[in-house]
């Protein structure tokens, strides 16, 4: 595409290219006088230096805008958060629940869309896993700390002696990319299609609309079951094992430097420990920054704003260390 053109598609310079082809037919038209009035020659190659100069400046500036923009990474505004019951039995999956609608919440009142994507519920109506789209402005910057294992501590309601259990529950959070950007190999997959179970309408119980794909070289298995059409389903579920194929080469390129991350918080890695949610002490505490926060049940409830809060300060200031911290 010629320069000029690219500048005037881009949204960002498109009003400083319209100036400049203002000025350009002012060039034009100055150009036809100086050849067709020799008395008015001088006057208007005057003028076309004038506005040259002025081309020459606007051009400048709209470089300068593009090499900025070049260097910002693209703002991730989809994502997939997904939670899985760890340790603990039924107990991890009504926390995963917990977890989940902490999370839902949280989005909601941001304005951002929280879609199920599919789910595996426990028998006591937990998730055993469950994955969940989100789109919207700043919530990958928001969310993106919150990979990890995160454990609560508390009496669950079928403890009949009151008795203390410890669960856990694993997020992942994957940036949502262009399909286009992962080389997926057709012949590497493997893609069945199931009837979606659960409330939905005849269409969704008589219809085969659920996908599920295996990737064979990575053994990752992705589904969704949301949809009402089969192909949205395949799209979907295209996009999020994308999005788990590139993470995965990224944890790998991550480990690999691992010497030289420092300044993160944690590795990002789902089987670090990173928070503890302590029901009976009213206390939710970080172990990665080793600070606590009172008011759990306003927590659970999507309060999460001065944990993320500060997750975000320290991440732009290194003042943390690498790991999980230490434990409660």
């Amino acid at each position: 595409m010629d320069e000029l053109q690219s500048f005037r598609d881009n949204p960002k310079t498109t009003y400083l290219m319209a100036e400049y082809d203002r000025l350009s037919l002012e060039a034009d038209k100055n150009r036809e006088l100086a050849l067709s009035d020799p008395e008015m020659k001088e006057l208007a190659e005057e003028e076309m230096k004038t506005l040259d100069l002025q081309r020459e400046t606007l051009l400048a500036q709209i470089r300068t805008i593009v090499e900025e923009d070049k260097g910002k990474p693209e703002e991730i505004r989809k994502m997939v958060l997904e939670v899985r019951a760890g340790a603990g039995g039924e107990e991890s999956a009504i926390f995963a629940l917990d977890l989940s609608e902490m999370y839902r919440l949280y989005c909601e009142g941001k304005g951002w869309s929280w879609n199920l994507t599919d789910s595996s519920p426990s028998e006591m109506g937990g998730y055993k896993e469950a994955l969940f789209e989100i789109n919207g402005k700043g919530a990958y910057d928001d969310l993106k700390y919150e990979t990890g294992v995160h454990r609560v501590q508390r009496v669950p309601e079928t403890e009949k002696q009151g008795r203390i259990h410890t669960s856990t529950a694993s997020v992942a959070i994957l940036p949502l990319r262009d399909i286009e950007d992962i080389k997926i190999n057709p012949s590497d997959l493997e893609i069945t299609t199931t009837r979606a179970g659960g409330a939905g309408g005849q269409n969704v119980n008589k219809v085969e609309t659920a996908v599920r794909i295996v990737h064979k070289p990575s053994g990752l298995v992705v589904k969704s079951t949301a949809e009402r059409s089969q192909l949205r389903n395949k799209e979907k579920a295209m996009a999020i094992l994308a999005a788990k194929l590139a993470q995965a080469k990224e944890d790998q390129e991550a480990k690999e430097l691992s010497a030289e991350r420092k300044s993160q918080i944690g590795t990002g890695d789902r089987s670090e420990k990173i928070r503890t949610y302590n029901v009976l002490q009213d206390r939710v505490t970080d172990h990665r920054i080793k600070e606590s926060w009172h008011g759990i049940e306003k927590i659970l409830k999507g309060g999460i704003s001065p944990i993320i809060e500060e997750l975000k300060s320290r991440a732009n200031s290194g003042g943390f260390e690498e790991g999980g911290g230490e434990e409660e």
